[in-house]
């Protein structure tokens, strides 16, 4: 096992019910203490979309106090909803103008940009819930889990599944060692379910006026310089390099994220892809991308496997052999889930979230009322993970937020190293102590990216 999986991710994920292993201080909640009413003061980054629903799930947590988005519309529309809040197209404004009022923001913007203004605001002392995935590249999820760390600020990334009690059970027992030695995951999903290759595989042609609700520069931020086109926003940007992960960053934070918790997976040590339509614009139009983890401590290496889109017609998932083993008479499987093949059976979970799932094999739903209780139950979903993170904020413990960036930044970096292995189009070697590619230098220019200036991390 490398040095760099045993001190930063084992230490950390014991499993998050033991408490966190590094002390945080939360300065925002202090101040947020000395107040007369005692509320937190939240500012939205990116309030349409999903965006909508995570600062409303933080008003009643406290005051929305700003509202920031490139889109005019959506900035108008959750202004009814918080009518005392100023309003900003621009994060970098807000922050440096309201600096001294905000205690934590939400980021809920494209993928491209969710680390620079979630890294601005970590470095000001601000707590931040950030969308999944947790940020573009591998590098940047290195970045944002040791800045929550330097600045001692309570994170969380909105992976909701995690707030599900029932993936809390189903970690539990494999942990507990239901299932035996666990060597291999399946994770599949219905994902791309927006334009990409085959159907675009390069830029749109042509002059088009940009709407004038909608501020382009602000949109590309950290990207680089391209015209404005409809189709980028306000949601098919999920597909197009410059701005999204593909299926694999937009689903694998929820469809992988049981497994990755229970079998305490770390960092992986090589990453190859098997992808049709492979292209430097978008996504690609099918994958098989295996990603290969070490042993950890007593436990044994795995071989992860994930599994999207269509490949002559025909969706990409595992194998029927194993398939046929947990389908019962005439069951359909799910759009999307996950399975662990352990030494003694498999845990099947035809779920996005790991919420739900079923034990297959000879004895293992009696072992499975032997195991205790071992981590804090929730069961409220989207508006639980709010809750959590600021419950770790008010009590300065960041381990409550069980999606915490130290947890989600090496959960980010694994997920994000397959789209390397999908655009490198070759088996690539990962030294997670350097976060390079040793074998394919070319490859770490996904791994870290170039900035356009003013968005620089």
């Amino acid at each position: 096992m490398n040095r760099f999986n045993r001190r930063h991710f084992l230490k950390s994920s014991a499993v998050l019910g033991a408490g966190y292993w590094m002390t945080a201080t939360a300065r925002s909640a202090a101040r947020a203490a000395d107040r007369p009413n005692g509320k937190l003061q939240f500012a939205g980054i990116g309030v349409g979309g999903k965006g909508s629903s995570d600062i409303d799930q933080c008003g009643p947590l406290g005051t929305v106090v700003a509202l920031c988005d490139v889109d005019r519309r959506m900035l108008e529309a959750k202004k009814k909803n918080f009518p005392e809040a100023q309003t900003f197209r621009d994060y970098r404004e807000m922050l440096e103008k309201l600096g001294d009022k905000i205690d934590a923001v939400t980021v809920s913007t494209p993928d491209h940009m969710h680390a620079p203004p979630a890294l601005k605001a970590m470095r000001m002392g601000k707590h931040v819930y950030c969308q999944k995935p947790l940020c573009h590249t591998v590098w940047e999820a290195r970045q944002m889990r040791l800045a929550a760390r330097e600045n001692r600020v309570c994170t969380q990334m909105g992976n909701q599944g995690t707030a599900e009690n029932g993936l809390r059970r189903a970690v539990e027992l494999v942990q507990a060692g239901v299932l035996g030695a666990v060597r291999e995951v399946h994770v599949w999903t219905n994902r791309p379910i927006w334009p990409q290759a085959p159907q675009v595989v390069a830029r749109p042609k042509g002059e088009f006026q940009i709407p004038d609700y909608l501020e382009w520069d602000l949109f590309l931020g950290a990207a680089p310089e391209r015209p404005y086109a409809p189709g980028y926003h306000p949601f098919a940007w999920r597909g197009w390099w410059d701005f999204g992960t593909g299926a694999l960053g937009d689903m694998a934070c929820h469809t992988a994220n049981m497994a990755y918790m229970a079998l305490q997976l770390g960092s992986p040590v090589s990453a190859e892809a098997e992808a049709g339509d492979v292209n430097p614009e978008t996504c690609p139009s099918y994958a098989h991308v295996i990603l290969n983890f070490p042993a950890r401590e007593s436990l044994p290496p795995v071989t992860w496997h994930w599994y999207e889109g269509k490949k002559d017609g025909k969706k990409m998932l595992p194998p029927e052999s194993l398939l046929s083993k947990l389908l019962k008479g005439n069951e359909k499987l799910a759009d999307s889930g996950s399975i662990l093949v352990g030494e003694k059976g498999i845990l099947f979970s035809p779920n996005d979230y790991g919420a739900a799932y079923r034990l297959v094999g000879e004895g293992l739903e009696e072992a499975a009322k032997k195991v205790p209780q071992s981590l804090p139950r929730n069961g409220r979903g989207d508006a639980g993970m709010k809750e959590e993170w600021v419950r770790a904020i008010r009590e300065n413990k960041p381990e409550i937020a069980m999606s915490n960036f130290d947890y989600a930044g090496m959960l980010t970096e694994a997920v994000l190293l397959g789209n390397v292995a999908i655009r490198a189009q070759k088996r690539i070697e990962f030294d997670a102590e350097r976060c390079a590619c040793t074998n394919v230098p070319e490859a770490n220019a996904f791994i870290k990216k170039s900035y356009r200036k003013g968005f620089e991390i």
